[in-house]
């Protein structure tokens, strides 16, 4: 059964501590990120190894399994905006439905053992490229088709929310 689609503007954790996951965007820089990712990694493998995974705790939730797809697929998407918004000046993407990508994927169906391969490779691919990142170009903006206007270390900030936010989802 599909989840209601989440449409809510997550950008206000860039001004903001979550109070769900308690994130601080203000903490948060380009080279921050490799560390923080490769804390997580372990314990999205131990949360795909539960029995559980690919339960849902409820009709309105994704399972942990679908949660770790999810941000497998964050860590490829913010990759690529990342080097497009070092490589373009002004650079422009589209809004990304992520509900549709989950169906598209049937993330509810995918192998957790598959899964934690795909999301360790991405997620070290992510790191390696915000490890990259000169501080001199943390100011270079990008402009998501909703409008909302980032530069590289909001996007930053902004990235880390959802990938630490959804560790938090499943408990990990």
């Amino acid at each position: 059964m599909p989840i209601v689609p989440d449409e809510k503007d997550w950008t206000w954790v860039l001004s903001r501590t979550c109070p769900e996951c308690s994130f601080d965007a203000s903490t948060a820089t380009p080279a921050t990120v490799p560390g923080i990712i490769e804390s997580m990694l372990p314990r999205w493998r131990a949360v795909l190894r539960r029995p559980d995974a690919a339960e849902r705790p409820d009709d309105q939730t994704w399972s942990p399994l679908e949660y770790a797809c999810h941000v497998r697929d964050v860590f490829s998407l913010f990759d690529h905006r990342l080097n497009l918004m070092l490589a373009e000046d002004g650079a422009r993407f589209d809004n990304w439905d992520q509900d549709l990508t989950a169906e598209e994927k049937d993330y509810a169906n995918s192998d957790p053992s598959e899964v934690n391969a795909e999301l360790a490779a991405e997620g070290h691919q992510a790191a390696d490229a915000f490890a990259g990142v000169r501080e001199e170009d943390w100011g270079r903006k990008g402009l998501r088709s909703n409008g909302s206007e980032f530069t590289v270390l909001t996007l930053t900030q902004y990235f880390l929310h959802d990938v630490v936010h959804h560790l938090h989802d499943v408990d990990g």
